[in-house]
């Protein structure tokens, strides 16, 4: 259940608390950019000149602006950071053909051609984390190393029968808020001005909404209304690669926050069994978007995972302070 208002008094952490370098000293419309995949405009922001490159996939409801507190972490510790609006959301149009975690995937793996990218890292939340693995499955040469935040897929295949779904459907349409329109600016500065209605918006999505600054909440509404949301919602919900899972060869890092409303935990668990080079972190007192409610830790597990070594048959080479902790 989302947690009640009053539970984000006390000490929580560094939950809520920026990371570094921080989002705000960007000059992010110099560093957004469109491509033309498959016919559609597809937006993307691309900051950094590493020469590996990090793609970062948002979920139902998403945009780009997820990634705010980590784009600049990534560029700055020498990645070439890249984060793009799937097509249906944020600026991006909707594609020709109907939506499918097939089709983006293709469009994560076709953006990377287009930018010139051989084998990258991806990052996928949720919807996002769904396509990234489909595109390790269909794409194994395209994905180096990948990490799932929180990542559908799992329970949207064991439960899957006419009930569950249409029930599925209501509540996710109601939590994310892809039934209605996004707010007015004038909606928008009522809500962010007045903590209840900040916890309202986005209890079910954030554990403790109210410690998170304002201005990254605000960013996330972008893409509320989103024409992709319904239709990605069914894509999300017909389709499964439960038995394909097993075919991911690269090494994977699953992010899951411990009281995650939409995606359970058992999902992070059953990714790390299905996948062969799989670890499992765990942070407690985090809702379904750990990289903006604990940045700091988030982007701190991403970069050492990202940096380590890995051998050809396990999932991490050495010992890791961050990794090596099943809970954080």
């Amino acid at each position: 259940m989302p947690a009640a208002r009053r539970s984000a008094r006390g000490e929580h952490g560094d939950y809520g608390l920026p990371a570094e370098p921080g989002w705000r000293g960007v000059d992010w419309p110099a560093l957004t950019h469109t491509a033309q995949i498959a016919g559609r405009s597809v937006n993307y922001v691309d900051h950094g000149t590493g020469d590996r490159a990090v793609v970062f996939v948002h979920g139902l409801g998403g945009s780009w602006q997820n990634w705010l507190e980590n784009i600049p972490a990534a560029a700055a510790a020498g990645y070439r950071a890249i984060a793009l609006d799937l097509p249906g959301f944020g600026r991006s149009q909707m594609p020709v053909s109907p939506i499918t975690m097939t089709g983006y995937a293709k469009t994560v793996d076709d953006l990377c051609d287009a930018l010139g990218l051989a084998s990258v890292a991806v990052v996928g939340n949720s919807m996002g984390g769904f396509a990234a693995a489909e595109m390790a499955i269909r794409h194994p040469d395209r994905v180096e190393r990948l990490v799932l935040v929180d990542a559908a897929g799992i329970s949207t295949a064991l439960g899957r029968n006419p009930i569950s779904e249409r029930v599925g459907k209501f509540l996710v349409t109601g939590v994310i808020g892809g039934g209605g329109s996004a707010p007015t600016e004038k909606q928008m500065k009522a809500m962010m001005s007045r903590p209840g209605f900040r916890h309202m918006a986005m209890a079910a999505v954030a554990r403790h909404p109210t410690l998170i600054a304002r201005e990254m909440l605000a960013e996330q509404m972008q893409s509320l209304g989103a024409a992709g949301f319904m239709p990605a919602l069914d894509a999300i919900l017909g389709y499964e690669f439960l038995d394909r899972l097993g075919e991911i060869a690269c090494p994977t890092l699953v992010i899951q926050g411990s009281d995650d409303v939409i995606v359970p935990l058992g999902d992070a668990y059953e990714y790390e069994r299905r996948i062969d080079k799989a670890t499992t972190l765990i942070l407690e007192d985090t809702g379904h978007v750990p990289m903006f409610e604990r940045p700091a830790t988030f982007n701190g597990a991403l970069l050492e995972f990202l940096g380590q070594d890995v051998s050809p048959h396990e999932p991490t080479a050495g010992e890791s302070p961050i990794l090596a902790q099943e809970r954080v």
